[in-house]
Parts: C-alpha cells; structure tokens; sequence
C-alpha cells in the first residue's frame, strides 16, 4: 500500500474517531440538560416563583406617593379585596391574581364557569386581592395598570365580566400589552356598558395604582409562593394536586347544606 493511501486512511480514521467523540460529547450534554431540567421543575419552580414574588414591585415605574384610593364595595383587611358573591354565602374563596400571570388565565380558564355558577346560586363568596409580581420579575407596568383598570369596573359595577375579559385577552408574558390604557380600555368595550368616560378617566388617571401597590405589598407580606393563591374557608386547595373543578363544587355544596 502506497504511503499515499495509508496517509489517507488514516486521517479518515481520524475524523471518524473525532466525530464519535463529538456525538459523545453532545449526548453527554443533552443527558445533563435533561436531568438539569427535571430537576428544576420539580426541586425549583416553587424557588423560582419566591424569587418573582420577592422582586414585586421593583423597577416597575409605579408612583406610590398617592393617596390611597379603594375602589367601591371593597372589604376585607385594608379595604384590599374585592368581594363577588352573597356576603351570606357559607364559603369564601380567597383568590390571590395577577393579570399577567400565565397560571392565574390557566386557573381562571378551568374554574371559572364553576366559581360562577357557585356565586350566581350563593353558595360561593369570592374575595379577589390583585398583586403585580410580574410587573416586579419582568419589568413594565402592565399588572399594575390592568389591576387599576379592574378596580376602576369594580366601581362601576363590572368587575367580573371585565375580570374576565382581561384574561380571555392575555398577552404573552413577556408582552407588556396592559401597560397601555388604549389597550385596556379596548378590552373594555367588551363589557356592556363599562366603556364609559367615567370609566376612562378612572384609568387614564391611574385612580386606584395606590390602591393596588397597597395590595400587592399585602401580598408579599403574606408569604405566599406565587400566583395565583386559592384559598377555600381559608385552605390552600391551589397546592392540592387532586383538586378540580367537580371537586371544588362539591366541596362548596356540601358545606351550603351544613
């Protein structure tokens, strides 16, 4: 064999040893990262909320110089909750959100026909208490502006539909959309009757920021994980992995019938 071919087969040996080291290599990433992720997921996503939760409130732009400003009928310690249901009902759901919480729309999305069907038969008291963590983890305004905006038809006797509307219409997390009042008050031509200029002074003016950072502050003092926090008669059932909607009713009936 010429010195030619054997030069030639060897580097070709060469690279083949090269690649298999390469794909080696790249499988002993992959095996890392997905051991990594587990990890993660199941050890760090309450770590990974605590860490959203303790920079609520930073670098989000917000003036708390204001004056406190509640928005009408809310109740609770500090004027902070937003009350829909029977006072009378013998449940009270206590629902801590954040309009820009992708969890918060998942909650609402499975919950909500069942929270309302409870509530319209008053059997169910919801108490809703507005934070802005993601304002704080992410940047932007926009759970804060949303949260007024919601305080704002509370006042005007809307606050469900409008609620509502605002997390059918969600943006991506990352997409400050509800920093914008145009884009709030746009949601807010889908509730009959809320889109009034009442109602828009109310959010152009930021009426109730101060109200909502107030609460987002009982929030972190709270030591809760994250958002959303659900609390029935005072119980954590968010963090209950066997909870579902058919599950909360049924919980909810019983206790009206005792």
């Amino acid at each position: 064999m010429s010195e030619q071919n054997r030069e030639g087969k060897r580097t070709a040996r060469e690279r083949l040893a090269a690649e298999r080291d390469k794909q080696k290599a790249a499988e002993k990433r992959r095996r890392a990262l997905i051991v990594g992720a587990s990890v993660v997921c199941v050890l760090g996503l309450a770590a990974v909320i605590g860490v959203v939760a303790a920079n609520a409130g930073k670098d989000d732009g917000s003036d708390t110089s204001g004056p406190v400003v509640g928005p009408s009928g809310a109740q609770g310690k500090d004027g902070l909750a937003i009350p829909v249901g029977e006072e009378s009902a013998k449940s009270t759901l206590t629902v801590w959100e954040d309009f820009r919480c992708p969890a918060c729309k998942s909650f609402e999305e499975a919950y909500r026909s069942t929270i309302h069907e409870l509530t319209d038969a008053g059997k169910l008291r919801v108490d809703y208490h507005l934070a802005t963590i993601i304002d704080g983890g992410m940047g932007g305004t926009g759970s804060r502006n949303a949260a007024n905006a919601a305080a704002c038809a509370q006042d005007a006797g809307k606050f469900t539909p409008y609620h509502d509307v605002l997390y059918q219409n969600q943006p991506p997390e990352q997409d400050d959309a509800f920093a914008e009042n145009s884009k709030l008050l746009e949601l807010a031509a889908k509730v009959d009757g809320l889109d009034t200029p009442a109602f828009r002074k109310c959010v152009e003016d930021g009426t109730h920021n101060s109200w909502v950072n107030k609460s987002n502050e009982a929030f972190k003092k709270g030591g809760f994980s994250g958002t959303p926090t659900v609390l029935l008669n005072g119980k954590n059932i968010y963090q209950d992995q066997t909870m579902t909607p058919a599950k909360l009713k049924q919980m909810v009936e019983e206790a009206a019938k005792g």
